[in-house]
């Protein structure tokens, strides 16, 4: 019912910076929350910053408070990541996801909250 397309990964040097771009098609007016989760190699997925679709109510990681901003245009249905001063440690695929009439609330950063996905963008930061 919904999909996902994300766009603007990359590499940077440290300290640089980065936005994120995730096209969302279908159903996309019961989407209730979208997501940024961020995974390594040999390391979970984890959740970067979340939003909801209504209230524009924001939620991120504490590892990238001050440095993303999660931003959305409700008429293009696209989702951003805004990345600024990216460290090596941000290196990793970034997913987007959505909450497609889940009917949840809480854990805007989990995984199991969300129940589609995009394929992934890579992002490689350098020191």
């Amino acid at each position: 019912q919904v999909q996902l397309v994300e766009s603007g990964g990359g590499s940077v040097q440290a300290g640089g910076s980065l936005r994120l771009s995730c096209a969302a098609s279908g159903y996309t007016y019961s989407i209730d929350l979208m997501g940024w989760f961020r995974q390594a190699p040999g390391k979970e997925r984890e959740g970067v910053a979340a939003i909801y679709s209504v209230s524009g109510s924001t939620y991120y990681a504490d590892s990238v408070k001050g440095r993303f901003t999660i931003s959305q245009d409700n008429a293009k249905n696209t989702l951003y990541l805004q990345m600024n001063s990216l460290k090596p440690e941000d290196s990793a695929m970034y997913y987007c996801a959505a909450d497609y009439r889940r009917g949840l609330v809480g854990r805007a950063l989990s995984t199991s909250r969300y129940n589609y996905w995009g394929q992934g963008t890579q992002v490689a930061v350098s020191s």
